[in-house]
């Protein structure tokens, strides 16, 4: 019984998925075919990000692996998230939903600290609805972070470009973390 509650679950969840995608293969092979004569876009996007690692509430954030020496570590090296964190329009928490971060990130500096960032902003309201871009790049703990956006879907199809991060709070007593971003992408 077990198995088939398991499997009425992901056959669910891929139904929702499949009720996302707006275009199939043909509509996206004909956009392809019109892309020589399509016109480069620049984008530039502003939001807040936040991660909340720990409490008991609104966890969006949480600890999926470590390395058995990361409690040692004065870094937190080996240490890694999955996290699905809301993208405001202002800096509380309320603000305005625009959307998601959902992917990963991982302590990955032995002597220093540092991130390696994978994840998808997914855009959920306005414009860019059902949108995304696909960060991927290391996240020093410096105040200016600038990590590379690789792709993106819909609307930021073929998108590359730069988003600019900056920690504006970070709590270890709330586990909350708020970062300011600027995305500028290139797209069609």
């Amino acid at each position: 019984m077990e198995k088939l509650g398991i499997l009425v679950m992901i056959f669910l969840v891929a139904m929702q998925m499949v009720d996302c995608v707006d275009e199939g293969a043909k509509e996206v092979d004909e956009w392809f075919d019109k892309l020589p004569y399509a016109k480069q876009k620049v984008t530039k996007l502003h939001f807040f990000f936040h991660d909340r690692f720990a409490g008991k509430h609104n966890i969006t954030a949480v600890r999926v692996a470590q390395g058995s020496g990361t409690n040692k570590s004065p870094t937190f090296f080996g240490l890694v998230f999955i996290m699905d964190d809301p993208l405001t329009e202002g800096l509380k928490p309320t603000s305005k939903e625009l959307g998601r971060a959902q992917g990963l990130y991982a302590f990955s500096g032995r002597d220093e600290l540092s991130l390696l960032m994978s994840f998808n902003l997914v855009f959920t309201t306005g414009e860019f609805n059902g949108s995304t871009l696909t960060v991927l790049g290391r996240n020093p703990a410096v105040p200016h972070r600038e990590m590379p956006i690789v792709g993106g879907s819909g609307v930021f199809r073929m998108a590359r470009g730069v988003a600019s991060a900056k920690l504006r709070s970070f709590s270890m007593t709330t586990g909350n973390a708020l970062i300011e971003y600027n995305v500028v992408v290139l797209h069609y």
